[in-house]
């Protein structure tokens, strides 16, 4: 992989806690009771693209960035072009995010989305744990500006079609009602024919709901690529230098190499970071799965006279009804599935994740 841009210390180190920083790792959880004002919303489960957690496509700085990138790795080209507003950043990609989840929630409803969504700024604002005060709206919208702006330039394939393509990371986004004082209500957002041809072919993975608490946009960007490369494994290993060169990151090895020390103390300390535990030995990263999914994942698929649940949706039931053992509710799912009649399920993912939130909002365990 090779990397065109000037060297900044501002690609990533603006992000870190800085020595004698006391706060915790993870953000507060913004709106505690958000099931009291969103009600189909929060069933998106977060999904993100593959193609964007393997590649390093959103910048990582906390001030404006303006540089223009190009990355080559194993014959996979990609060329970031910012506009006068600077790169879409990995926070901005937040928004990408819930669009994603909501196409995948549609789907899994049996429905077959289209590219553009009719959104409320509100729910967007609470599904990824930002502010709904007037800042936060103007941040939104400076988020979608960077967004359109943004050009990307690359061959890397989504839905198994590869093509030199030239596009924006969202194609528009147009305010449609706002309050009197300007505050956006609702939107819509046309999403690249890139990005919707990756949702479409499920090329998408599920995020822990607590990668929008990250404070760090450099801890946002492992745990991104964690997820991708280690998903339901019981652990993955990366080198430091490779690693630096999928975050994007243009900092001197050794700035970058006490950055990592730092996360990884970190996740000593507060065992914060997502799905997954991190620890560095010899310029060795190594990611733990703190669920280890993998002693039963290959239980669910040779179930015979029983509709397919991939390993994917397993991950999905946890996430909606955390604290049970979800193989139990799939053998329920199951006998019940049964006692119905065998009936067609349209989507049988999506009927698996309802009986599991059912279950959890009868008798949720704390």
């Amino acid at each position: 992989m090779t990397i065109e841009s000037s060297p900044s210390l501002f690609d990533i180190a603006p992000s870190l806690t800085v020595e004698g920083d006391d706060r915790t790792p993870l953000l507060p959880v913004r709106h505690p009771n958000q099931d009291l004002f969103i009600c189909d919303v929060l069933d998106a489960i977060p999904k993100d693209d593959m193609a964007s957690m393997e590649h390093p496509v959103f910048s990582l700085s906390t001030k404006p960035d303006n540089r223009m990138r190009r990355y080559e790795h194993n014959g996979n080209i990609i060329e970031i072009i910012p506009s006068g507003k600077g790169l879409a950043t990995i926070h901005d990609k937040d928004i990408l995010i819930y669009c994603i989840s909501q196409l995948v929630a549609k789907m899994n409803h049996g429905e077959q989305p289209g590219r553009t969504l009719r959104l409320q700024a509100y729910d967007m604002l609470v599904a990824t744990n930002r502010q709904t005060s007037g800042a936060g709206y103007r941040l939104l919208t400076d988020a979608l500006t960077r967004l359109r702006g943004t050009t990307v330039r690359t061959n890397i394939q989504t839905g198994g079609i590869e093509e030199t393509r030239i596009f924006g990371l969202i194609e528009e986004a147009r305010i449609t009602r706002k309050t009197f004082d300007g505050r956006m209500l609702d939107l819509e957002i046309t999403l690249s024919d890139w990005v919707y041809r990756s949702v479409i072919s499920k090329n998408v993975l599920t995020l822990h709901r607590d990668y929008f608490r990250l404070r760090k946009p450099f801890e946002r960007r492992m745990y991104e690529l964690a997820r991708k490369h280690c998903g339901m494994k019981d652990e993955w290993k990366i080198g430091l230098e490779l690693l630096q060169k999928k975050c994007g990151s243009n900092s001197p090895l050794r700035v970058f190499r006490s950055l990592v020390k730092k996360v990884c103390a970190h996740d000593t300390s507060h065992a914060h970071f997502p799905d997954y535990a991190i620890t560095m030995a010899d310029d060795i990263i190594l990611f733990r799965n703190r669920l280890s999914l993998k002693t039963k994942v290959d239980v669910i698929a040779p179930m015979r006279d029983a509709p397919y649940i991939d390993p994917e949706t397993m991950h999905d039931a946890k996430t909606v009804a955390p604290g049970y053992d979800i193989y139990a509710l799939h053998d329920e799912w199951v006998s019940w599935w049964h006692d119905m009649g065998k009936p067609e399920l349209k989507s049988p993912a999506g009927a698996f994740i309802g009986f599991c939130k059912k279950r959890h909002e009868r008798n949720p365990i704390r």
